[in-house]
């Protein structure tokens, strides 16, 4: 039963969420520019429901991991499109048209994580660390200058700081120049002047890069406070931005082998993660949800065949050639995708597997 509630349901909502927004944007921008919409499909595989609402049947199919929308004259493998039809085939649009259509699926996961923001941050309001120092690393322009475990960070050179993330921000910004801090210790306030000093550390992938720092470790205490429609507002698209480099960057790192290659997971993994959460706190499925959509908006954009991002390419190419690739090509660029995600989906699924064998 406990397996069902927070394994099942949780990952079910999930991905339904994450591929229901995707495929809306492909969909939408298909009827707003009148293309025939054939099927529209939760799921692959095997038809579980359906109900055809129009010239549209919409499906719930068998196998849960994603979903799609399919379009009258969209592949190079469909049969010839009648001609009484044809002005409404997608094959037929002009390449501006479908340009907008393939790329609304990831631009409406981007948005569905940005909404999640704004509406978490308006409601809940922004979980933030305070700006306590937990530790003082001896010897350290923080040691010099007086700071002790305990002290809350009020301010550095005027600017306020209101998270621990501030501060880190100030001083990277500032660099190795004199500064003035104001601190709270108890009931006192007490200013001190520091100077940083140049010094190494370790990203989120390990590596070591040179940076600026005074010392200081946070204590690790959170609260939440609340934000303005504005603010909630500026806070989300910062959040949805800053979510879109990371994962930009880290399909980098795996590119330059930085990041192991099994560290990636899939289906198997993303289940994990969810039962974990929605155990510790349902709520925090809903943040989840916002940074697993961005993940699948940004990788559905990767320039390989079959993906969005590999048909944009070729929809580019045909646009600076001003006359539609040869449909053999075409067929075979489908195919050389096809197997690549073959490829893809082996290796997720076997790091998912070995993950399970070896409990990391």
């Amino acid at each position: 039963m406990n397996f069902f509630l927070y394994y099942i349901i949780p990952i079910c909502l999930v991905l339904g969420i994450l591929i229901l927004f995707h495929e809306l944007g492909h969909f939408i921008f298909a009827k707003l520019f009148r293309v025939k919409v054939i099927k529209f499909s939760l799921g692959f595989g095997p038809k579980l429901f359906g109900k055809r609402i129009g010239e549209t049947e919409y499906l719930i199919s068998a196998i849960p991991f994603g979903g799609y929308v399919k379009m009258l004259g969209e592949g190079p493998e469909d049969e010839p499109v009648p001609f009484w039809e044809k002005e409404r085939a997608f094959s037929s649009q002009p390449v501006f048209k479908r340009f907008i259509i393939v790329s609304a699926g990831p631009l409406f996961n981007l948005i569905l994580a940005f909404l999640i923001f704004f509406t978490f941050y308006l409601t809940a309001g922004e979980k933030i660390i305070v700006p306590e120092v937990g530790k003082v690393k001896k010897g350290s322009p923080a040691f010099k200058a007086g700071i002790k475990p305990g002290d809350l960070i009020l301010s550095i050179d005027g600017i306020c700081v209101k998270r621990w993330e501030d501060i880190r921000e100030i001083v990277k910004k500032k660099g190795k120049v004199p500064m003035e801090v104001l601190i709270k210790r108890k009931d006192r306030i007490i200013r001190v002047r520091l100077i940083p000093e140049e010094g190494t550390t370790k990203n989120i992938f390990g590596e070591e890069v040179k940076t600026v720092m005074i010392g200081i470790i946070a204590s690790g205490k959170t609260k939440f406070i609340k934000l303005s429609f504005f603010s909630a507002l500026s806070e989300a698209l910062l959040k949805t931005w800053k979510i879109i480099k990371l994962t930009c960057l880290t399909l980098l790192k795996l590119i330059e082998r930085i990041v192991p290659l099994k560290t990636i997971g899939g289906p198997i993994l993303i289940g994990q993660m969810t039962g974990k959460i929605a155990q510790e706190n349902w709520l925090y499925l809903i943040p989840f949800t916002a940074v697993l959509s961005i993940n699948l908006g940004v990788i559905n954009l990767l320039p390989i065949p079959i993906l969005d991002g590999g048909i944009l390419v070729l929809l580019i190419i045909e646009a600076l050639m001003r006359r539609p690739i040869d449909q053999k090509v075409q067929e075979t660029v489908h195919k050389v995708g096809i197997a690549i995600l073959i490829c893809l989906m082996a290796i997720v699924m076997y790091n998912d597997i070995m993950r399970i064998l070896t409990k990391e």
